[in-house]
């Protein structure tokens, strides 16, 4: 262990020393968790953080002065779309994802290190229950449309294969993740094809450029942001894993999309047969001011740019079909090769710049008592996971339908948006109309609810031979006991 000495030492070139102020006043124990966190922080690295978050917040908020004239949409050439083509283009796109699946190249990868704060719960988001007659939770809706997909792929291909299942946590939602899956059997996944591990933390910083003390004894830590994927990969030799599995592609999502497709092999497909090394959907904005990233090109540099850095005149500008120009929405759903995540984790990481995340930071005051902020006091910086998209060299988009594939869960109920009550109503509005679609009936009865479990229909597949002609009692849940109850017999 680093003496105290050195750690001192360390924390004045860091210009940080007065995280020990309150050393004399330590047990032991504190003493050596503290003088431990600390060591870990390397004092150049910790001088420059500090310095580069006090820096970034200081400067003003709104959208770029110069941005007009650098921005562009995406070329039609690089942007497919599951919604505009042609039902041939759509299966050759789709039998190409399910023979790259079959052949076990393919892999996806979770977002998780985030807490459920903005939720108003102390667990990872991915164990939170949004109110399905099922009562399923994210972790468990995700990990059946792994074992659906994999059965698709094997069925049409004659083999048993397996998509394995990467989870990037944090300190906050490692240990309660790894129990969560161990209590649950992995919802009947293969243990060794879950991989968890842990994203690196940082400090919060004030605004003067002083990292935060949580406790007398402890540094305030955040995660890095989802784009402290990359440090990570490298830190618990994930692409190596990988290649020993064999995964050339792999699907990296958030945890929170409570529609997300895994290892969806349309998107796989599009992605393989375009020869992209990095790759994006998303779904058109819903109107100007929506606050999501728009996927475009700066300096014809494929790139996101946050909605708070575009102008409210360039966020309305409309192209001749009158949709607007700069329409596509990022909905933190992407396809990278295993080469170029191999290529940014050594050679490009270290040129991505963190973004400022202002937040409410506990802390202790100079008398040592803790204090729960009214207001933002911190800066939190993160790194981005699309902010790669500039070194690839064959980057694409996919527009899919937002009804079909995208329904954040960020909020607690009392937001109007993104919460477990407009989560809910779209998988079960999903579901609803796949019954329809499949031939049920509903008479008297419109937006019955109606749940389907991933494990009888990845994305609506199949479901004629339960529904066809068949009145929907709601609620409805068809489940795999259910729909071997249904399923016709043959004679």
């Amino acid at each position: 262990m680093a003496s105290e000495r050195d750690v001192r030492a360390g924390l004045r070139r860091a210009e940080q020393d007065h995280l020990l102020r309150f050393w004399a006043e330590l047990a032991p124990g504190s003493r050596a968790a503290l003088l431990g966190e600390l060591a870990s922080l390397e004092p150049d690295a910790l001088r420059e953080h500090c310095r580069g978050a006090a820096a970034a917040c200081a400067l003003p908020p709104g959208p770029l002065p110069d941005l007009a004239a650098r921005l562009r949409p995406l070329p039609p050439e690089r942007v497919g779309s599951a919604i505009r083509c042609d039902p041939e283009t759509r299966r050759r796109w789709e039998e190409e994802g399910f023979r790259q699946i079959a052949l076990n190249k393919v892999a996806v990868l979770l977002l998780a290190g985030g807490q459920g704060t903005r939720l108003g719960v102390t667990y990872p988001k991915g164990m939170y229950q949004v109110g399905l007659p099922s009562q399923k939770t994210l972790y468990q809706l995700q990990a059946e449309r792994i074992r659906r997909v994999e059965e698709l792929a094997g069925t049409r291909h004659g083999t048993l294969c397996s998509v394995p299942w990467y989870i990037m946590t944090s300190e906050f939602t490692l240990e309660p993740t790894a129990k969560f899956f161990k209590e649950h059997n992995f919802f009947h996944l293969d243990p060794t094809n879950v991989v968890l591990f842990e994203q690196r933390m940082v400090p919060a910083v004030t605004f003067e450029g002083k990292a935060i003390l949580e406790r007398k004894d402890k540094v305030a830590m955040a995660p890095d942001g989802n784009g402290g994927l990359y440090r990570a990969l490298a830190d618990h030799q994930i692409l190596e894993d990988m290649e020993h599995r064999g995964v050339e592609f792999v699907h990296v999502y958030c945890v929170d999309n409570i529609l997300v497709r895994l290892a969806d092999p349309v998107f796989i497909g599009f992605c393989v047969l375009q020869g992209a090394d990095c790759g994006a959907k998303v779904v058109e904005k819903a109107y100007p001011e929506e606050p999501v990233g728009v996927v475009c090109q700066v300096d014809g540099v494929p790139q996101v740019v946050e909605y708070s850095e575009i102008s409210p005149e360039m966020a309305g500008l409309r192209g001749a079909n009158g949709s607007l120009l700069y329409n596509a929405g990022n909905i933190c759903n992407h396809f990278f090769t295993r080469g170029f995540l191999e290529m940014v984790t050594r050679e490009f990481e270290p040129l991505l710049k963190p973004h400022v995340a202002v937040k409410k930071v506990p802390f202790v005051d100079e008398e040592g008592n803790l204090v729960k902020p009214l207001r933002p006091n911190g800066i939190k910086m993160e790194k981005f996971v699309f902010d790669v998209f500039q070194f690839a060299k064959n980057f694409v988009a996919f527009e899919v339908h937002r009804e079909e594939e995208f329904a954040p869960l960020k909020n607690a109920d009392t937001a109007t948006r993104d919460n477990p009550s407009t989560t809910r109503r779209a998988l079960l509005a999903q579901h609803y109309r796949w019954a329809l679609q499949a031939g049920a009936l509903a008479p008297g009865n419109p937006g019955a609810i109606c749940e389907i479990s991933p494990l009888v229909s990845y994305s609506g597949e199949g479901l004629e031979a339960y529904l066809q002609g068949r009145e929907l009692q709601s609620p409805f849940i068809l489940d795999e006991e259910q729909a071997r109850l249904l399923q016709p017999q043959e004679n």
